[in-house]
C-alpha cells in the first residue's frame, strides 16, 4: 500500500488503530518528496530531520494516550512559506527574506502542533503572495502535477501542488483574492477560504491585512473540515479575530441538501468563461437539484467592479505592509551602499521581484496626495457596495454556486507576459475577500486537455457549515464516491 495516497483522515485513523506508525508515515512522505519534488518543486524547505524527530515524539505521545480527540495526530502536512515557523526559514518566496528565521510560531502552527501535526516542509508560492501562478517565486517555478507544462495556480501553488502530487496529506495556504481556491481548482484538490476573522492571522506575513486569511488545502472536503476545526478560533494576538463558539465544522459533513437554496450569479456564467467550465457548473447545479436543492439564477450587484477595487485596495495595503523590509533590521541587505538612503533603495530594488515592485508602486500611487480620493477612497466605497450585494443575495439563498476561475490552468510562461490578463483571472474569487465571506473550491470535472475544473461555493458570514455541507454532498455524487 502506498501510504501517501491515503486521505489525511484515513491515515489518522490507521495511526490511531496502530496499523501505521507516525515515523512510518513521515518516512513515506519524505520518500515521495525525494521521488517527485525535483519535477514539481512544491517545496522551498523540506524539514527531513525535524519531521522524523517530531514523528518519533508524536508516536510516543499517542502511545501514552495523548491526542485521542485529534483525528489528524501524526499526519504529515505542509505549510505555505508566508506562515511563520519558529526557527525554520520563512521566506515568502522572496530574496529579501531569504535568511529570515522567525523567533515565534504563527498561532495556526501552535494549534496544529497541539493537535499532533508533523510539519514536513514549507511550500513554494508567488513572492509575498502576489501572483496567480507560483511563477514569481525567487526560488523557482512550481509545476502543476496534473500536467507539468501548466501552472499550479497561485499564490498557494506549492501547497496545492504538494497535495495533488501526494507530497503532503494536507497543507495550509493563505487567500487574499483567491490564493487558496484558484490553485486548488487548477490542481484538482479542495481548498477553503474561511470567513475573515475565523482563523488567526498572527504569524501570517501580511500582503493585504484586510483581505488575507489562512485556510486548508486537502484532497477532499472532510479533510479540509477537520483541519479547519483545528485552526479556527479566537486569538487575543489578532485584533481582527472573532470570538465565537460554533466551529465544529466536521458536523456539517452530511449528504443532505434537501431544501438548500443555491443561487448562481448570472454574471458568473457570462462572457470570458470557458464553455467547458460553464457546462461543468451547470452539470453541478443539476446534481444539486436531483438531491433536492433549489437552484436559481440571479443578478449579483457590483461584482463587475470587484477586480479594480481589489487591486487598488490590496496594492495600497501591500505598499504599506512591505515598507518594513528595508535592509536594516532583518533579511537581505545590499553589499554596496553609501549611507542609509542607499541601503533602503538598493536593498529593496535588489530584494523584491518585478510583480511585488509593480503592486507596491500601484499602491503608493493610489495613496498619494491628489489620488487618494480618486482611487483608494472610491475602491473602499465599491467594496461596501459589493458587500451589500452579497448581503442582499443571502437574504434569498443559503449558498452561491459558480466557477472558481474562468479557465483551467494556463501553460507556464503565458501569464507573466500579460499581468492584466492574470489579474482578470481572479474575477470570481476577489469579491469573496472584499466581502469577508467563506468559500470552498472543489473539483467538478476536467476539460478536453485533461486539466481539472474547479467549482466554488460561497457562504454568508460564518456560513462555513453551509458550504461544507453543500460541497460534501456534491463530492458524494461524483463517480467513485458512495
Amino acid at each position: 500500500m502506498d501510504i501517501t495516497t491515503l486521505s489525511a483522515l484515513e491515515l489518522g485513523r490507521k495511526i490511531k488503530n496502530k496499523e501505521i506508525s507516525v515515523p512510518e508515515a513521515a518516512k513515506a512522505q519524505l520518500e515521495k518528496i525525494k521521488e517527485k519534488d525535483d519535477s514539481y518543486h512544491c517545496y522551498i524547505t523540506v524539514l527531513e530531520e525535524e519531521a522524523l524527530a517530531r514523528a518519533e515524539k508524536v508516536q510516543k505521545l499517542i502511545a501514552a494516550g495523548e491526542f485521542m480527540d485529534s483525528p489528524l495526530a501524526g499526519v504529515p502536512m505542509a505549510v505555505k512559506d508566508n506562515i511563520c515557523t519558529k526557527g525554520v526559514r520563512t521566506t515568502c518566496a522572496s530574496k529579501i527574506l531569504y535568511n529570515f528565521n522567525p523567533p515565534y510560531n504563527a498561532t495556526v502552527i501552535e494549534k496544529l502542533e497541539k493537535a499532533g501535526a508533523v510539519i514536513i516542509g514549507k511550500t513554494n508560492m508567488d513572492e509575498f503572495a502576489m501572483g496567480s501562478t507560483t511563477e514569481t517565486s525567487h526560488f523557482g517555478v512550481t509545476s502543476n502535477p496534473k500536467n507539468k507544462d501548466h501552472v499550479p495556480g497561485g499564490s498557494s501553488g506549492g501547497s496545492a501542488a504538494a497535495v495533488a502530487a501526494n507530497e503532503a496529506f494536507y497543507a495550509l495556504g493563505s487567500d487574499t483574492g483567491g490564493s487558496i481556491r484558484q490553485p486548488s481548482a487548477f490542481c484538482g484538490v479542495t481548498g477553503i477560504k474561511p470567513t475573515y476573522g475565523t482563523v488567526s492571522r498572527y504569524g501570517l506575513i501580511a500582503y493585504a491585512s484586510s483581505l488575507d486569511q489562512i485556510g486548508p488545502i486537502a484532497r477532499d472536503v472532510s479533510d479540509c473540515a477537520a483541519v479547519l476545526d483545528i485552526i479556527s478560533g479566537h486569538d487575543a494576538k489578532d485584533s481582527t479575530s472573532v470570538a465565537q463558539d460554533f466551529y465544529r465544522y466536521s458536523e456539517a459533513l452530511t449528504d443532505d441538501v434537501r431544501g438548500m437554496r443555491i443561487g448562481i450569479p448570472r454574471g458568473y456564467l457570462g462572457d470570458g468563461l470557458e464553455d467547458e467550465i460553464r457546462q461543468s457548473i451547470l452539470s453541478a447545479a443539476e446534481s444539486f437539484e436531483k438531491k433536492g436543492a433549489i437552484v436559481k439564477e440571479f443578478d449579483l450587484d457590483a461584482v463587475d467592479y470587484a477586480i479594480p477595487a481589489y487591486y487598488v485596495i490590496a496594492s495600497a495595503e501591500a505598499s504599506s505592509n512591505l515598507s518594513r523590509y528595508d535592509g536594516v533590521k532583518y533579511g537581505y541587505r545590499t553589499e554596496d551602499f553609501e549611507g542609509i538612503q542607499d541601503v533602503y533603495k538598493k536593498s529593496r530594488s535588489e530584494g523584491f521581484g518585478n510583480e511585488v515592485k509593480r503592486r507596491m508602486m500601484i499602491g503608493a500611487f493610489v495613496l498619494s496626495s491628489g489620488y487618494y480620493d480618486a482611487y483608494y477612497n472610491k475602491a473602499l466605497k465599491v467594496k461596501a457596495i459589493i458587500k451589500e450585494g452579497f448581503d442582499k443575495a443571502f437574504r434569498e439563498f443559503d449558498v452561491l454556486l459558480g466557477p472558481t476561475a474562468p479557465s483551467t490552468a494556463p501553460k507556464l510562461g503565458e501569464s507573466l507576459s500579460d499581468p492584466l490578463k492574470m489579474y482578470l483571472g481572479d474575477i470570481y474569487t476577489v469579491s469573496v475577500n472584499l466581502a469577508g465571506l467563506p468559500a470552498i473550491s472543489l473539483p467538478c470535472g476536467t476539460d478536453s486537455k485533461g486539466l481539472p475544473i474547479g467549482m466554488q461555493l460561497i457562504g454568508k458570514h460564518f456560513g462555513e457549515k453551509d458550504i461544507i455541507r453543500g460541497a460534501y454532498s456534491f463530492e458524494q455524487s461524483r463517480p467513485g464516491n458512495k
